[in-house]
């Protein structure tokens, strides 16, 4: 995987929840720290920084179903270090954008690429361009062993922190472990994947790219098809570098979206039913319960105070807004020339009937 990615360090783990949190504790965020998440990505993000102690702050996407860098800037303050862009469902942020906020801001960037493994960002492979980042391997991602994850790294300090945090049991048990690190241990955790996921993944890994091509032939077919439709897509930071797991329509109203996603006749949906995958839907953040021990409940740390606490349900309304009036389906890499036509035919046909 680091040769396929280009990376210096590269190990996995149980799960993208267990990499972000090992990759946060590496880069020694904690209580007093705030941490910008984008406002449409899954509470596993928001989770992971209370996890470690810091405050997870929400902001806006924008019409690339990704992290507003300017909505974001608007979020910054003191206590501020690090941002998590999220490339949802394999669809690029704007990396550009990001470490030149996160330069003249001086923040750490994790990149959430959770969804996006086998994409890419201006050539260079999503998890890469960031301080750090993170990929899942649960059973929905491009590839899976059922669970997993992964830390991607070329900074050799994050990467022993974050190794020795994920398995902080496993790796005292051996004398030569950490023979090459000159990071010292401490008590972390213990997120170390099974041989057989290893296995697994090593197989999935020689048909990743396989699986991106036959994703991106797809929706390109399809975007073609209806290029003279009245039909609008989402637009992409990287469309070359997109995963093609997710074809986004955007229309003029909520309503509107709705309408045509009713009257399709394959499976759709409008994203403002993604439930946990919108801030509006994270109870432990909502709710102030960071954990169940009130004394490491972050909201309830006397460093974390002056923090920006008191999320709103109405703080990200512009993303709200996006998601109610985008439409989306998945893309599977296996259909059949007919069942693309009927996604074609039907798209069509609806696009003359309500649009």
């Amino acid at each position: 995987m680091k040769k396929y990615l280009g990376a210096k360090h590269f190990f996995a783990l149980t799960s993208g929840h267990a990499a972000l949190v090992s990759i946060l504790t590496a880069l020694g965020i904690g209580p007093g720290d705030e941490v910008i998440v984008p406002a449409y990505t899954y509470v596993a993000t928001a989770h992971a920084v209370l996890q470690c102690g810091a405050i997870p702050v929400i902001a806006d996407i924008n019409d690339t179903l990704t992290i507003d860098a300017d909505a974001a800037e608007k979020k910054i303050s003191k206590y501020t270090k690090a941002i998590i862009p999220v490339h949802m469902q394999g669809m690029p942020c704007d990396m550009d954008a990001i470490m030149g906020l996160a330069k003249k801001h001086n923040l750490f960037v994790v990149e959430d690429a959770c969804q996006g493994i086998g994409g890419s960002y201006k050539g260079k492979k999503l998890s890469t361009i960031g301080d750090a980042g993170a990929f899942s391997f649960q059973q929905a991602k491009n590839i899976t062993a059922g669970e997993g994850g992964a830390v991607i790294t070329n900074n050799s300090k994050i990467f022993e922190r974050a190794y020795i945090y994920h398995d902080s049991n496993g790796i005292v048990f051996f004398d030569d472990a950490l023979d090459s690190f000159s990071e010292d241990t401490f008590a972390g955790s213990e997120y170390r994947m099974s041989e057989l996921s290893g296995a697994v993944l090593g197989e999935q890994l020689k048909r990743l790219d396989g699986i991106i091509k036959d994703l991106k032939s797809v929706k390109g077919k399809i975007a073609d098809a209806i290029s003279d439709t009245k039909i609008t897509m989402a637009p992409s930071n990287d469309a070359d570098g997109d995963c093609g797991t997710l074809f986004p329509m955007r229309f003029e109203s909520a309503e509107l979206a709705h309408k045509f996603s009713d009257s399709l006749p394959f499976p759709s949906t409008t994203l403002d039913t993604m439930g946990r995958h919108i801030y509006t839907e994270w109870d432990a953040v909502i709710n102030k319960k960071g954990a169940f021990h009130p004394l490491m409940n972050p909201y309830n740390m006397e460093a974390n105070k002056s923090l920006h606490t008191d999320m709103t349900l109405d703080e990200c309304q512009k993303t709200l807004d996006i998601l109610a009036s985008t439409v989306i389906f998945s893309i599977n890499p296996d259909w059949s020339e007919e069942e693309i036509q009927l996604r074609i035919d039907g798209l069509k046909k609806v696009s003359e009937e309500v649009l």
